[in-house]
């Protein structure tokens, strides 16, 4: 028999917001985080612009001055975002139940300011100058490792690192765990921090990004021409639901589906078929128990590509069928920037909001219409309606597939 899992904790640190209130007034107003590079100098890069988190970010305010030294900015994020989490919750790991409580939080490559900065000081000052925290801080476990000590959470404790479907999948496999009865919570969701100049240059060369600095990045656009990078975490606290009803917690939605597919075509580029993404989505909604026809929103991928865009609106139209033309769909990356393996995680935080606000977030910067991509992108504005069943994919290099489906609670 399978449980019911809901979310009650919410935690982020973005670029459009250091909380989920301030990220969410943010994105319901179609305002960017996006800027100018200011992490390095960036004269010499095609790449101007990214979207950093704001400089109001303290992590003291969460850690200790001394751990704030000894670790990497994806951790002070990914700890200011389950600290966050945690406290709107009111969950507390205790000594009865610590065994019971999972830390799954992932990062697509975890500590990579550590590693730039790791292998300067080895070149310029060799080997017994690199620094003694080097192999914490590069840990893509790292932030959940900090995380479990922190709480005391004895549970099942790992990231998951599947590109750009890496929160997705996290919070994914905590929904499963939770779901036949492994744990009784989990601490999940995902961060990034990978606006370091080695990190822009690579990327980069993918000819993934746009280089224009302003109106951008453009998603589903018929000009579209491209991503703009971002950095952050995003933290949920999911539990079984008895348990949390148990204990008076405030239920924010419930993750009632999650399924995950790979495209077996090519290590960068989408299938050119949208069917691997498209199974993705109907297999989620089944584990739902829900129809096409439910649907009222799905916060896509859309990474502002000529062909990602273009698959997962293929996808969705495989996976919908009729219904696609019917359902709203937006891009936040627009605003928020593609965090990486982070995004998917921000993006099921967003889908939370949008159900208890009754609001669908836009896709801003668009313009011109695609006859490759044709449906209801939600341009510009946001849009008041019922918000009963949101869909969140993210899609990641290598070929991953991952989709959730979070429903609004009824008991």
């Amino acid at each position: 028999m399978t449980r019911r899992v809901v979310i009650t904790g919410m935690g982020t640190v973005n670029a459009c917001g250091n909380t989920v209130a301030e990220t969410w007034d943010n994105i319901s107003n179609g305002r960017s985080g996006i800027g100018p590079i200011t992490g390095f100098d960036p004269t010499n890069f095609a790449v101007k612009i990214a979207a950093e988190v704001k400089k109001t970010f303290d992590p003291t305010q969460y850690m200790d001055f001394k751990e704030v030294r000894r670790t990497d900015r994806y951790q002070h994020m990914a700890i200011a975002a389950a600290k966050q989490a945690l406290a709107q919750s009111g969950f507390t790991v205790k000594e009865e139940n610590a065994e019971r409580v999972a830390v799954i939080v992932s990062s697509a490559i975890g500590g990579c300011k550590a590693f730039e900065d790791g292998v300067r000081t080895l070149d310029a000052s060799g080997p017994r100058r690199v620094d003694v925290f080097f192999i914490p801080k590069l840990m893509s476990n790292g932030a959940g490792g900090l995380i479990g000590i922190q709480t005391g959470a004895r549970g099942p404790n790992f990231s998951v690192a599947s590109a750009c479907a890496s929160g997705q999948d996290g919070i994914g496999q905590a929904w499963q765990m939770i779901r036949y009865g492994v744990c009784d919570a989990a601490i999940t969701g995902a961060s990034e921090a990978s606006l370091i100049e080695i990190g822009i240059a690579a990327f980069d060369r993918t000819s993934a990004m746009t280089h224009r600095t302003e109106g951008v990045p453009q998603p589903f656009d018929k000009d579209r021409d491209g991503l703009v990078m971002g950095e952050g975490a995003a933290i949920l606290i999911l539990e079984e639901l008895e348990q949390a009803k148990a204990r008076g917690a405030v239920i924010l939605a419930e993750l009632a589906g999650y399924a995950a597919t790979s495209d077996a075509f090519h290590i960068t580029a989408p299938s050119d078929t949208g069917l691997p993404g498209s199974h993705a989505m109907r297999t989620a909604l089944e584990a739902a128990r829900l129809n096409v026809s439910e649907v009222s929103y799905i916060n896509a991928h859309g990474t502002g590509t000529v062909l990602n865009d273009a698959a997962e609106t293929m996808s969705i139209k495989r996976a919908l069928g009729d219904y696609a033309y019917q359902t709203p769909v937006s891009s936040t990356k627009s605003m928020t920037g593609h965090m990486m393996g982070a995004t998917g995680a921000l993006e099921t935080v967003l889908c939370v909001q949008a159900i208890q606000h009754n609001v669908l977030p836009p896709t801003i910067n668009y313009h011109t219409p695609d006859p490759a991509c044709d449906l209801d992108y939600i341009p510009n504005t946001a849009r008041e309606t019922q918000v009963n069943v949101c869909m969140s994919n993210a899609f990641g290099f290598g070929g991953h597939n991952s989709v959730l489906v979070i429903k609004r609670f009824t008991d």
